[in-house]
């Protein structure tokens, strides 16, 4: 059956940096769009990156540009998010998925994310 597990959040102060992993199971990594989202009290879901089937092109929420960046290992079918210079807004679970668009894309503002893990939180203060 297909599992996504996903780790690596933590409580940390501004300005510091995490790196999730998602590992998945019960598919081909390689065939699919991935993606991250995350969700914050209060506020709607929101999609963080997403990265296409074979790693070569990355998608960024402008929220998180310049400070996370995505990454696949489908070799060993795990998803990473290095996030750096974190904020408080940053807070919030953080989700992996396959992401599907219209026409294939892969653009994180484009797509709907599928079936995801229980999460990993992540707190800034």
């Amino acid at each position: 059956h297909v599992q996504l597990v996903e780790s690596g959040g933590g409580s940390v102060q501004a300005g510091g940096s995490l790196r999730l992993s998602c590992v998945v199971s019960g598919y081909t990594l390689s065939s699919h769009c991935m993606g991250w989202f995350r969700r914050a009290p209060g506020k709607e879901r929101e999609g963080v990156a997403s990265i296409d089937s074979d790693g070569t092109r990355t998608y960024y929420g402008d929220s998180v540009k310049g400070r996370f960046t995505i990454s696949r290992d489908n070799a060993n079918n795990t998803l990473y998010l290095q996030m750096d210079s974190l904020k408080p807004e940053d807070t919030g679970m953080y989700y992996c998925a396959a992401a599907h668009g219209y026409g294939g894309t892969c653009r994180v503002v484009d797509v709907t994310f599928g079936y995801s893990g229980q999460g990993t939180q992540v707190t800034v203060s």
